[in-house]
């Protein structure tokens, strides 16, 4: 089965307890089971990894090669300053989807940038849960 590589990155792991008046009370559990189960009703598998270092998500964007047909990344605040996370997704063959539950753009000036922008075949920001669903449904019209 063909399937899609979703990397959740620092602090997603406490998502539905830390800032939920930014972030809401949903856990990351129930988030990656949204995006699980539309992969699947497009006949993809979803493999997932949160990872709270930033070396562990390139390697596992760098053992994605080959394996996955695409990647959704979460990379939290490392969306920022993760260089070595851009330069892993860029010599990935297949689309990457970048993907956030707030909207950096509409909170501190810091999180105005993104790093991974750059080398993702597009971005969504802002819609919740709701932009789980529409991550999925990108990455696999991208491989058509």
């Amino acid at each position: 089965m063909k399937t899609i590589l979703l990397i959740s990155g620092p602090n997603l792991n406490l998502l539905g307890e830390r800032e939920t008046d930014v972030y809401g009370d949903v856990s990351l559990d129930e988030y990656v089971e949204l995006a699980s189960s539309t992969a699947s009703m497009h006949g993809f598998g979803l493999v997932h990894h949160q990872y709270n270092e930033e070396g562990r998500i390139v390697e596992e964007i760098q053992s994605a090669r080959n394996v996955h047909e695409g990647i959704i990344i979460n990379p939290g605040a490392l969306t920022h300053y993760g260089w070595s996370i851009h330069d892993a997704l860029a010599a990935f063959d297949g689309p990457v989807i970048e993907l956030h539950i707030s909207n950096p753009n509409a909170r501190e000036a810091w999180r105005h940038t993104s790093v991974v922008a750059p080398v993702a075949t597009g971005s969504i920001i802002g819609l919740g849960k709701f932009g789980y669903e529409l991550a999925v449904n990108a990455l696999v019209d991208s491989l058509k």
